[in-house]
């Protein structure tokens, strides 16, 4: 399904090629990177978990974004709200305005099963600019701290800043 299209930059469902032309584009910048991570997503969309999005420019793929309408997951967990997972853009193809459309049809997609959505990021410096640019679109601290391996980090508690060490941010979307 297309959900947007224009000047050479389309919005679309994943598809099952897209996983390893993506797995391979990530490593090809230096990323570690396994293609099981968007095999999960595409197992996620078909049984109705998820929506996977992926930016197309000039027919490459070059990014995705994946909506949980009532994820599970993090600090909104299993309260019915959707949250945004694995949003990314290929370096060579940022600040194009593609993230941008990424993250205008996830939340437009997002708001068609809450006022509400959220999403978990990174806290390490190679976060930094989507950290910015998630506070930009009005995203906010939701309040319980940090989380680490997928549970609130107690105070004082142990942990490394690695990529399970995120901050849940919300945005209200109505």
């Amino acid at each position: 399904m297309v959900y947007f299209s224009q000047d050479h930059r389309i919005i679309r469902s994943m598809k099952e090629e897209d996983a390893q032309a993506i797995t391979e584009s990530e490593i090809e910048q230096g990323w570690s990177v396994s293609v099981e991570k968007y095999k999960k997503r595409l197992e996620d969309q078909a049984s109705g978990k998820a929506i996977a999005l992926v930016a197309e420019y000039c027919g490459k793929p070059i990014g995705y974004i994946n909506i949980y309408p009532n994820s599970p997951w993090g600090a909104f967990g299993g309260k019915g709200y959707p949250e945004l997972i694995d949003f990314g853009v290929l370096e060579k193809y940022r600040n194009n305005g593609v993230g941008t459309c990424l993250m205008d049809t996830a939340e437009k997609i997002a708001a068609e099963y809450a006022d509400m959505v959220y999403l978990g990021v990174g806290l390490h410096s190679g976060y930094g600019k989507a950290q910015r640019m998630y506070v930009k679109r009005g995203y906010i601290p939701d309040g319980s701290g940090v989380w680490y391996h997928d549970e609130v980090c107690k105070q004082y508690g142990i942990c490394k800043n690695d990529d399970d060490l995120v901050l849940y941010l919300s945005k209200k979307l109505k």
